[in-house]
Parts: C-alpha cells; structure tokens; sequence
C-alpha cells in the first residue's frame, strides 16, 4: 500500500470517528433573540433571564440555547433569526420582544421552515394562520382578548367617549384597530387618536390633543417603560378621567418609572402579574406560581416580571411538542424534525403556563382564551387584581 493510500485511509477512518459522536449525540437546538437593549429592555432582560429556567433535557435529547440580543432593532432582529437558521441550525426560534421585529423575523422562519414562538403580542402575528404565519406561534395574549376586557371594564366605570395614544408602529396600529372594535360594540367613540414612537421624550403635543376633545377615557397603546411617558404627561396636565393601559404595561420598571403618576391606571394582564392574589379556583394561579418560585429564587424575591413568564411560557410550549416530534421519527438538526416540530406544537392541548392555558390549533396559533387575563389597577404603586371590573 503506497504512503498516500495509506494518509487517505487514515483520514477517512478520523472522519468517520469524528462523525460518530454527533450521530449518537445528537441535541435539540433552541435559537432565542429579545430585546435585552434599547427601548424595549424592561421586557428582553427578564426574558433573557428565564432562558436560564428552561430544561436542558427534553424527550430524553439535550437542549441547548443560543440566546441573541436584538436591540430592539428590527434588523438586528432579522439578522439574529438567519444566524440561528443558517450558522446554528436551530430547530426552533424563540422571540422576540416586540411586534415589528417579530413581524420581520416571520418571514425568515417561513423561507427557512423554522418554527417560530414570537413574545409578543400582536395579532397579525398569528392571524390568519396562513403563509409565513403557519410557522408562527405566540405566547402573548391576542389585542383582541384584552381589548375585549377593556371594553367590559369602560362601560361598567360608564365611559362613553375614549381618546387613543399609542405606538407609531405595528403594536400601536393592531391596538387601534382592536379597541376601536371593541369600544364600538359597547357604544363607546372613540374621540381622538394619537401617536408616538418608542424612543420619544416628549408627548406633550398629542396629550393636548387629547385633552382638547375631553373624552371620559384615554388608552395608552405602548408596552414596557415608554408607556410612563404619556401617563405622567395626563397626570401632569391635570387629566381627570380614566387612564388605561395595554398588557404591554405590566411591568414593574413601569412602577418603578412612573412612581406615584401611575396610580389609578387600569389595565388588562395575564394571570402572573397578581398570580398570589388570584383565589385559589383560578385554573391559572397554581401553574403560575411554578414560574414565581423558579424565577425569584434565581433572581430574588419580587423580581418576577410577566414579559419573562411569555418566555417561560414558549419554554412549556416546546417542552409539551418537542417529544411528540421526535415520535415522528426524524432527528433533530433536519428540515424533517422542525416540520414535525411546528405539527406538535398545534397538537399542545391545555396545556397550563404563567399566562393561561393554551389550546393550539391548527387555525389559532395564540392558544389562549379568557382564563388568560385578569383586570389590574395599581393602588398604592402596587399591582392589585379587580374581580369587580
């Protein structure tokens, strides 16, 4: 055998052995990128920190996480998701933080046939499931269902006219258009409507819009701590009637930010948020607490925060499918194994998270119903559930 027959052999026996590791020890790969800087960091640095909370076994395979951070930025956002699918091979995609930068990221995890579980809240996210959205899941719960509770809320504290303020971005545009709906169907007008982008400093030209057309009520469409921003300039202009929030707002930093200013606001949320006021009959409280004890005895007791229980929540998603997929036969790293993925994850049946109990389909890729919301008012800078509203 010459010298150079024998380096070949040789070489293709270390190739073969340098294979056989990998095949034996194939892992699930769960790609995740939030918005831990920038405008949005209050809602991606507690769901950073819960990627620490999920299993690293699954189905008897192991999980790893690449955890990305976007900056809040639409094409980093994008940029991270062709990453994870193109260099990592992630079987899943988790995030992100906000409805523009998910909206974006749909489209990659369509052309790459990556199933997608978005923290955020939008609609449109999901709705129809038909397109790139067939790769799409959500952990948040839709416009509409809180937009609904909103409405109920309005006519018992008999608002008859309502002022809008929100996002000059696709968050904003679905809440418009939810709680115009809703405000009509309960013979609410909706009077006036603003807008402001996340990164504003001032929005004391909309507010005295708003202000000049006297409505009962204002929403302020924003999420995180951008949402203290028009609140203190109502409560600093002297505004009497009822300020109300999205579940965007529930969020501590949002309290710690808006101080006294909050008081008063009303706002529909996900169970989490006051999960040990809730009454024991709640079919959420127990299965959000599991989420309150892991969190705050890694992070400290009070540190939870619900844009982290979204996180956790897609974790218990991918937990319920990952091994109904790998009945399916295909192994993890394939185009094969993601489809089989992106089926169990509309087969997950009530299934109890921190934010609801989810119900997947394959025509409701958001899962939750009304046990995925209470009514909140802060009191005294605190967060306190409303069973009357």
């Amino acid at each position: 055998m010459t010298f150079a027959r024998s380096f070949r052999l040789s070489l293709g026996a270390a190739a073969l052995l340098a294979a056989l590791p990998l095949a034996v020890s194939a892992q699930i790969k769960v790609g995740v990128t939030v918005s831990s800087t920038g405008p949005a960091a209050s809602l991606g640095i507690p769901e950073r920190n819960t990627v620490a909370l999920l299993p690293t076994e699954i189905g008897g395979e192991k999980v790893e996480y690449i955890v990305l951070d976007d900056a809040t930025d639409t094409t980093q956002a994008v940029k991270n998701i062709r990453k994870l699918t193109a260099d990592d091979h992630v079987d899943v995609v988790l995030g992100t933080s906000v409805v523009p930068g998910s909206l974006a990221m749909s489209d990659v995890a369509a052309e790459t046939g990556t199933p997608m579980i978005s923290v955020a809240a939008g609609a449109k996210l999901v709705q129809p499931v038909d397109g790139v959205r067939k790769w799409v899941f959500k952990t948040p719960q839709n416009d509409a269902l809180m937009a609904g509770a909103l409405a109920d809320a309005m006519v018992k504290q008999h608002i008859k006219t309502l002022g809008f303020i929100g996002f000059s971005d696709a968050y904003g545009d679905g809440w418009y258009q939810e709680m115009k709906k809703a405000a009509e169907a309960k013979g609410i007008k909706l009077v006036a409507a603003e807008r402001f982008a996340r990164p504003d400093t001032s929005v004391t030209g909309q507010v005295l819009k708003l202000l000049a057309a006297k409505p009962d009520g204002i929403l302020i469409a924003a999420s995180g701590t951008p949402v203290a921003l028009p609140q203190r300039e109502l409560v600093d202009r002297g505004y009497k009637g009822q300020i109300y929030q999205t579940h965007g707002a529930a969020n501590n930093d949002v309290l710690r930010v808006c101080g006294k200013d909050c008081n008063g606001m009303i706002l529909p949320a996900g169970p989490l948020l006051v999960a040990q006021q809730l009454p024991d009959s709640n079919p959420v409280k127990k299965s959000a607490l599991v989420y309150v004890h892991a969190y705050e005895a890694k992070y400290g007791v009070g540190a939870t925060n619900t844009f982290g229980g979204h996180l956790w929540d897609a974790g218990q998603l991918i937990n319920d499918a990952i091994p109904r997929a790998l009945k399916a036969g295909a192994k993890p790293g394939t185009p094969a194994f993601r489809a089989a993925l992106r089926d169990a994850l509309e087969q997950v049946k009530e299934l109890p998270a921190s934010q609801g109990v989810f119900n997947m389909s394959a025509t409701d890729h958001a899962g939750l119903d009304t046990r995925g919301r209470v009514m909140v008012k802060v009191i005294d800078g605190k967060w306190t559930y409303q069973p009357d509203l």
